[in-house]
Formats: C-alpha cells, sequence, structure tokens
C-alpha cells in the first residue's frame, strides 16, 4: 500500500489484489482458529440428541420396561422430551458407573421407556432437557425415577415395594420417604410388607393371581407358613361327604352341629390368614350393610 498521503502506482495495486488483498484476507477465516465448545444450560432443551450419547439410568427401580408398542409412533414423532443429567454429575454420585456408561454423555432418569422405544422403531436421537439440579444427591436422583413411575400400569406392585425400599434406605426413615413421595406412612408400610412374602406369592402377585390386599395379609404370617395359608384360603375344607348323609340320623342336639361348621370354618381361615382386628373390621364394614354391623355388635356383647 502507498505511504498515507502518497499516490498508488498501477504496480502497487496489482501487488494488493488477489492473495495479497486485504479486504479478502478478513473475509478468510483463520485456519488455526478452533470452535468454542458451549456447555449446555440447566433446563435446557436439547433436541435430537443421538442415542450413542444416551444411556438408559443403571439405577432404575424398573426390572422390566413392559411392552412398548404403545411409543411405537415416537419414530414419527416424540410428544414429551426425557430428562436426563450429565455425566459429569452423574459421576460424582457415583464413580463407580463410569465403565457401565461407556461413551454416553447424558443418563436418562425420566424417559427411559422412550429410550428403548426410540432404539426399537428406530428414532435416530431423542429430545430431552438437561437438569443436572435432580443430582445433588443420590436420594433425588432416586426420586425422580421412582416417582414417575408410581401408579403406572405397568409398573407392576413389586417393582414398586423395591423402590419404595431404596427410598426408605437413602432417606433414612419410613417418615421421610412418605413424606417425599407424598403418601401415608402407611402406604409405604404396605408396599414394604410386599417384599416379605415368599417367592411362590411375589411370583403370583407378579402374575395377578394374588391380590395385593391379601398378600398384605399373608406378609404377616411366618414365611415358612405363608403358601400353605394361601392354599388353604383358595381351598377350603370340603363338605361332609354325600353317603354320610344315608346314615340313620343321629337325635338332633338343641343346637345343630351344621350350624357350628360354618363358625368353626370362618374361625379356622381367619387364623390361617393372621388377619388382625382391624383388617377384620375392614372386610366387615365393606361386605355388612349397616343393619347387619348393628346385629354383629350386639351379637358379640350378648356372648
Amino acid at each position: 500500500m502507498p505511504p498515507k498521503g502518497g499516490r498508488a502506482n498501477f504496480a502497487s495495486l496489482v501487488g494488493a489484489v488477489g492473495d495479497n488483498s486485504p479486504v479478502d484476507r478478513k473475509r478468510t477465516p483463520t485456519p488455526t482458529k478452533t470452535k468454542t465448545t458451549i456447555e449446555p444450560l440447566e433446563g435446557q432443551l436439547l433436541a435430537d440428541v443421538p442415542l450413542d450419547q444416551l444411556i438408559a439410568n443403571p439405577r432404575n427401580p424398573r426390572d422390566e420396561l413392559g411392552d412398548l408398542s404403545d411409543l411405537a409412533t415416537i419414530a414419527d414423532r416424540q410428544l414429551q422430551p426425557g430428562t436426563v443429567v450429565s455425566r459429569t454429575a452423574w459421576l460424582k454420585l457415583w464413580p463407580e458407573d463410569e465403565d457401565d456408561l461407556g461413551a454416553a454423555q447424558y443418563i436418562v432418569v425420566n424417559g427411559n421407556r422412550r429410550l428403548a422405544a426410540a432404539q426399537k422403531y428406530g428414532r435416530p436421537g431423542l429430545d430431552v432437557v438437561l437438569r443436572d439440579s435432580i443430582a445433588v444427591d443420590k436420594g433425588e436422583i432416586l426420586w425422580a425415577a421412582t416417582s414417575e413411575n408410581i401408579d403406572r400400569r405397568d409398573f407392576d406392585v413389586l417393582e414398586e415395594a423395591k423402590a419404595v425400599e431404596l427410598m426408605v434406605s437413602e432417606f433414612g426413615s419410613a417418615d421421610a420417604a412418605a413424606k417425599k413421595l407424598g403418601r401415608s406412612k402407611g402406604w409405604v408400610s404396605q408396599r414394604r410388607a410386599l417384599l416379605k412374602l415368599a417367592p411362590e406369592l411375589q411370583a403370583a402377585l407378579r402374575a395377578g393371581d394374588l391380590a395385593v390386599r391379601q398378600a398384605r395379609s399373608l406378609a404377616r404370617v411366618p414365611l415358612e407358613e405363608q403358601v400353605a395359608a394361601w392354599e388353604a384360603a383358595q381351598n377350603p375344607d370340603p363338605e361332609p361327604a354325600e353317603e354320610e348323609a344315608a346314615e340313620p340320623e343321629a337325635p338332633q342336639p338343641k343346637e345343630p352341629a351344621s350350624k357350628l361348621e360354618p363358625v368353626d370354618k370362618v374361625a379356622q381361615a381367619l387364623k390361617r390368614l393372621g388377619a388382625d382386628p382391624d383388617v377384620l373390621a375392614a372386610a366387615v364394614r365393606k361386605h355388612f350393610t349397616d343393619d347387619e354391623r348393628r346385629k354383629l355388635i350386639d351379637a358379640l356383647e350378648l356372648r
């Protein structure tokens, strides 16, 4: 370039164009300059995160994810984003999980079924929201994963019970776990009781062959007697054989024995089930009318 205030000659102009042009130099990016990586912010929606950067929660209280057919439409659209925690935040709580995380940068806390459905039905990425704020301690992570699943139809009651037990252990007491879950202490106690069932009864509960209410009663029976108590409740004592009716009738006592048999059967069933007065009272309230309950109270007082 000519000196300030001087004239430009042709030779100097030729030398200032092409690769030597100061204008072109301004437009050409510096080859050595590198892009700055911007870390996502708390609460930020991350769209279409590749599936190889996501991994399901290794501490998920669910044993099975159930039938995913109801999420088949995720191949075309995702209605709700998942919730993730960054790899860095997760490893601060569970450094022993590093090998299990592989190359994943985010751990899915809520939305593991959506992640599995995306993998199954061919969706390449998943929309997620970053929530490192729940990674303040292990209890918060557990609560976030548990609260999403409780009361879901595909979350069986034993998985629920296991999740509740983990929360009691993490939060230090049943009261603290109940408060965090927004449930009563009795509800927490009832769920934990199901873990005391014999394996055969747990399998029956999962299969739907054993009702939750009956399972809670059986859980109060000693472990070695539970299966027998359940079988006895399913198969009450048979009625007397018909051939006995052919024998000559004995003189009828003042109070026929036939009237005592149902009483004995009911007493035996209650004993086998280990029904306590509160459970018995609840059953009476449910099945008896007001008039029948008054008669029962009168009968109990007379005897």
